[in-house]
């Protein structure tokens, strides 16, 4: 949902420093590997010590380059090697997130959150599988739904967040909110997916 009410906002700040960094000569495939090493180093080894709110910020500001880079993308030209590129790195700073949060809480004997935590995982990955499986078959409409990748990003680094300021519960209510919101996104996926070829065989 945000990748439709503020992305025109958004573009209008990062697109002009995206144009700088390609004049500088940093590439938008650069730029990727930079925030996805960083966000990755960043939550595997701050989230499972109970470093919540240095995870929590330091990923963030990672992720943060994904929008620089899809702005040096839009200015350079895109390639569709960058891609794939883009969506494989993002799939890897999904998971590595969400394994992180589950690691952090069976290490602190909270067995709901890291149940929670593996749950929003695979529905993660699901969702964003079903978009590229059915682009691939020839559909077109399988993207959108109640949240996106960061819709999912926003909530969980929130319940780290809130949890690392010493508020109760935060992780475990945002993530059982993830399942249940991602769930939801997944149905709704699959039914346009349904519609979509329903009214091609019509």
């Amino acid at each position: 949902m945000l990748n439709i009410f503020a992305r025109a906002s958004v573009s209008r700040v990062t697109d002009p420093i995206g144009a700088a960094l390609v004049r500088a000569g940093l590439t938008p495939n650069a730029m990727t590997l930079i925030g996805t090493a960083g966000a990755l180093g960043c939550a595997l080894v701050f989230l499972p010590s109970g470093m919540l709110l240095w995870g929590t910020f330091t990923v963030c500001g990672f992720v943060m380059l994904d929008l620089l880079d899809g702005a040096m993308a839009r200015a350079r030209g895109s390639t569709p090697f960058g891609a794939v590129l883009d969506a494989t790195c993002d799939r890897l700073v999904d998971g590595a997130l969400f394994a992180a949060i589950a690691w952090w809480a069976m290490a602190a004997g909270h067995e709901r959150i890291a149940v929670a935590a593996l749950i929003s995982l695979v529905l993660a990955q699901v969702i964003s599988y079903v978009k590229a499986r059915a682009e691939a078959s020839g559909f077109t409409s399988a993207d959108g739904g109640l949240i996106e990748r960061a819709e999912r990003l926003i909530i969980a680094l929130a319940g780290t967040g809130l949890q690392g300021f010493g508020v109760p519960f935060a992780v475990e209510l945002s993530q059982w909110l993830l399942v249940a919101l991602s769930a939801i996104t997944l149905v709704q996926r699959l039914v346009r997916v349904a519609r979509s070829a329903a009214a091609g065989c019509s």
